[in-house]
């Protein structure tokens, strides 16, 4: 069964995470690179909010495209989530000792979002540049 539906000549495999991050933070290409390392079920795909991709993920949704303060975490034909949520739960779907992550959601959304974006404001200031070499089975995970 064909787990793919075309949409605007984007194919998008419904089966997947769709992760949106700022291509151009340093910081937020950190830890794109650590989960794409991390996600032994190939559960992700990864794509800038700057991208073709991005741009139309937030238009269609009537937010900010030009606000990438915030990572949005996307199943397809169910949910978007972003902020804490997102992070979250890209810990509970890489599994293992990063499940643990859940526990955070004990403590109340206002205050991890708090948190969040504090990072967030900050995030150009602590990893400047982040540059890895992906093999091509990596590239793989990555749209436009």
């Amino acid at each position: 069964m064909n787990n793919y539906k075309l949409r605007k000549n984007n194919l998008i495999d419904q089966n997947k995470f769709y992760l949106f991050y700022d291509g151009d933070c340093g910081f937020c290409n950190f830890w794109v690179h650590w989960i794409l390392k991390n996600d032994s079920k190939d559960q992700f795909l990864f794509a800038s909010l700057q991208g073709k991709l991005g741009q139309e993920f937030l238009k269609q949704r009537g937010l900010d495209q030009k606000n990438l303060n915030t990572i949005y975490l996307w199943k397809p034909e169910k949910y978007y989530l972003n902020k804490s949520n997102a992070a979250i739960t890209i810990a509970e779907k890489l599994g293992g000792i990063y499940s643990l992550a859940s526990i955070f959601r004990i403590i109340p959304r206002f205050l991890r979002d708090w948190v969040y974006d504090c990072i967030a404001r900050n995030r150009h200031r602590l990893i400047k540049n982040s540059c890895a070499i992906l093999t091509p089975e990596q590239q793989k995970n990555f749209i436009d």
